[in-house]
């Protein structure tokens, strides 16, 4: 074999290699097509265009919070990977523009990677109302054209750049599925990068925390803390009395609500339990029209819905309460808990929203999940140094 290590995913495990007829390929990551490990490409990008823009225009002012870490970005950046640990609704987005902007000033190309397809939809349109360059999203249905100033994708469509390696690469939440716990992925992404990369996510992994320089922040743009959940413990007999008072309550004050629930099966029957006195829609993985029943939601055609982990981050609910159901089955963990817990109160209009942990029994992630929220409230922003350099 003329080479140990795949070029593209960066396997090295040799047992996963394989000499077909033409040369020695990689069997990791054969998924995404065969690439021969003796291959090179030397595939260059188009230029920029002369007249390029890279002004962005909010219609917000940045927090003297924000202004912080958005400076301390394009500083550290030079150096090191970023790790940005922030809140859900902190602002995430917002605070990588100024760097994203420094990157166009110089020529660079950046791309930011994203896990779930409707998020890369969703944050193409922002990022394409405010920078006048040419924003492309790239994923299931949408790679036609895959040239553009700021490319946003998701994680499995960087194997169509490995070759031509990106300046920076931001990655949205690399604590969700399916980047988290994929190396594959997680290589095909690292090898798309000849420089440095910036991590956004309000729960990293102790590697990040360890690998990176860490930037935290710890407060929404309105001020308020992050609402705390309350957690409450009865009997699975109960729980459904309990949370049809609770979704009875929300109702009478018009307060639209999500309602989450370990499994698919769970989300069904809770569903129709409800569905007989209110107004709900059920979303799984499973749902065939998930984006109308999240678009029902937002116009509040609908009271509630109730849900999977699939909502537990990556869409935004205006002044909504939530319910997490059985909140101490394996399928939630803190961190879970934790996104779960920031689609409350994102809003100034309602930054002190409700949520409720229900659990049949007593648990540590409920646990940490709640000392980490308040963790986070008493600390609001800090800027400190890997452990390793």
């Amino acid at each position: 074999m003329e080479q140990n290590r795949c070029p593209r995913c960066g396997n090295t495990d040799i047992d996963l290699f394989y000499q077909g007829s033409k040369g020695w390929y990689c069997r990791a990551c054969i998924k995404f097509s065969r690439v021969l490990l003796s291959e090179t490409r030397q595939e260059n990008w188009d230029d920029y265009p002369a007249d390029l823009d890279s002004e962005y225009r909010l219609n917000f002012e940045l927090t003297d919070h924000q202004k912080i870490i958005s400076r301390q970005i394009c500083k550290q950046m030079k150096e090191k990977d970023v790790l940005v640990w922030a809140v859900t609704g902190a602002g995430k987005t917002e605070l990588c523009m100024e760097f994203i902007q420094q990157c166009l000033n110089q020529k660079k190309r950046v791309a930011i990677v994203i896990a779930r397809r409707q998020v890369v939809l969703e944050l193409a349109e922002r990022f394409q109302q405010a920078f006048q360059c040419k924003v492309i999203p790239v994923c299931e249905g949408y790679t036609r054209d895959i040239d553009g100033d700021l490319l946003i994708m998701t994680a499995h469509q960087c194997y169509r750049f490995f070759e031509k390696k990106f300046d920076h690469i931001i990655v949205d939440e690399p604590d969700a599925f399916p980047y988290d716990g994929n190396p594959v992925l997680q290589g095909i992404v690292r090898n798309s990068c000849k420089g440095t990369m910036l991590y956004l996510s309000a729960t990293p992994d102790s590697k990040l925390l360890e690998n990176c320089h860490v930037l935290q922040l710890f407060s929404r743009p309105h001020g308020y803390n992050l609402p705390v959940p309350v957690s409450v413990y009865c009997l699975p007999v109960f729980s459904y009395f309990y949370v049809f008072c609770w979704v009875l309550n929300r109702v009478k004050q018009g307060i639209p609500f999500l309602i989450f629930v370990p499994t698919i099966k769970d989300a069904h029957r809770m569903t129709v339990f409800l569905k007989c006195r209110f107004n709900v829609k059920c979303c799984t993985s499973k749902t065939k029209d998930k984006d109308g029943i999240i678009t029902k939601m937002k116009q509040k055609k609908i009271s509630g819905m109730i849900c999977t982990t699939i909502l537990e981050r990556g869409v935004t609910f205006e002044g909504i309460d939530v319910c997490v159901w059985n909140a101490d089955h394996l399928t939630f963990s803190s961190a879970s808990l934790i996104q779960i817990a920031g689609r409350v109160g994102r809003k100034a209009s309602r930054p002190d929203g409700d949520c409720l942990f229900l659990c049949f029994s007593r648990s540590r992630k409920v646990d940490e999940s709640i000392q980490m929220i308040n963790y986070a409230n008493n600390t609001k922003m800090s800027i400190m140094s890997s452990e390793t350099q």
